[in-house]
């Protein structure tokens, strides 16, 4: 079956270069994620039609959207798209019915069916009440739904999420997030959410797609990106350490002073990931000499969750989370001496 969304997106600003293929399939949500700066913006931009293509195309249910090579060009009010801006972008001057009518009135709906509609989706958003309501009166939450009402009122063929949530506090998302998962599992479309929130991208999302500095460098379900990572960004995504190195069967040097050994056997270039809680700390060199144990000096404390997360510096940068009890036992203070050690079976070695 032919993609929903068939793209090659390629823009030119300056000196940064976006260059990212894109497939989404009718009923898929696709998070699109990465650091600041690495294009998540740029993407969504180009999609929904806020920025031309220099090179490469955008076809939406077979239809050619955006081919520079052909000089072929959209606007953005002619695209099958709706879009969920972070901030919502509600006219303020509208109240919340006649703001989800607007998409389909600009879709060519007169007042009274485009009305009507609106009222439907403001009934399933559960805002019927609010119709009447100005965007100042509403909370975050409620205006968030309104917007994405507004976004899915045009049964739009690409719906664009970006940032849905960021506006909200912990507990208007937590609620807000369930909701939204909801109506994305309903939309017949295909959807792409932009975000740099790992938690609201596995939740929501069927596939992952990680860009840094305007490329791919990862893609896949949740659990194929969670257990493999493979940059640092997207190890500290998920949680883990993550180191490069050449592997040699069960031992895989990660510096000229450090070879890790493993449970995997591998040979050639390799990956080697082990979460923080898997870092022991000693203040001297631990009993029975466990094959991974090196020396390292504290970088850094921070809270992390009930834990102390514990930045180390050596050989190797790890992170490590211990106890508040283990980091008062281990006098534990930027600057001192350690050892850190972690045991073979806890790693996750797989080739580079």
């Amino acid at each position: 079956m032919s993609p929903v969304v068939d793209a090659h997106l390629v823009v030119e600003r300056g000196t940064f270069r976006l260059d990212v293929p894109l497939r989404v399939a009718a009923g898929e949500v696709v998070a699109l994620l990465g650091p600041n700066g690495a294009g998540k913006t740029t993407a969504l931009r180009a999609l929904a039609g806020l920025q031309p293509l220099t090179a490469g195309h955008l076809v939406l249910a077979g239809r050619d959207v955006d081919r520079p090579g052909q000089r072929h060009w959209t606007p953005p009010e002619h695209r099958p798209i709706g879009v969920v801006f972070q901030d919502y972008l509600l006219f303020p001057h509208l109240n919340a019915l006649d703001n989800v009518a607007f998409g389909p009135r600009r879709h060519g709906a007169d007042r009274r069916s485009a009305r009507r509609r609106a009222a439907e989706w403001l009934d399933r958003v559960g805002l019927g009440a609010q119709a009447r309501s100005r965007p100042r009166q509403l909370s975050g939450g409620q205006a968030q739904r309104v917007a994405l009402a507004r976004a899915l009122a045009v049964d739009p063929v690409l719906l664009l999420l970006d940032e849905p949530l960021a506006a909200l506090d912990a507990r208007t998302r937590l609620d807000t997030r369930a909701e939204l998962h909801r109506h994305l599992d309903a939309h017949p479309g295909a959807a792409l959410l932009v975000t740099h929130d790992p938690l609201d991208a596995l939740v929501l999302a069927d596939r992952l797609v990680i860009i840094e500095d305007g490329r791919v460098v990862q893609e896949g379900d949740a659990a194929t990106v969670t257990a493999r990572p493979r940059t640092d960004y997207v190890a500290r995504l998920v949680g883990l350490n993550l180191y490069r190195g050449v592997a040699d069967g069960h031992a895989v040097r990660v510096d000229d002073r450090l070879t890790l050994a493993v449970a995997d056997p591998l040979h050639g270039d390799a990956f080697v990931a082990f979460p923080p809680s898997a870092v022991a700390l000693h203040p001297r060199r631990p009993d029975g000499s466990p094959r991974n144990a090196w020396p390292a000096v504290i970088a850094g404390l921070q809270r992390h969750g009930d834990n102390l997360r514990v930045q180390l510096d050596g050989p190797i940068a790890v992170a490590a989370d211990v106890t508040p009890a283990a980091a008062s036992h281990l006098d534990l203070a930027p600057g001192r001496p350690v050892w850190a050690a972690v045991k073979a079976a806890e790693t996750r070695a797989y080739p580079a």
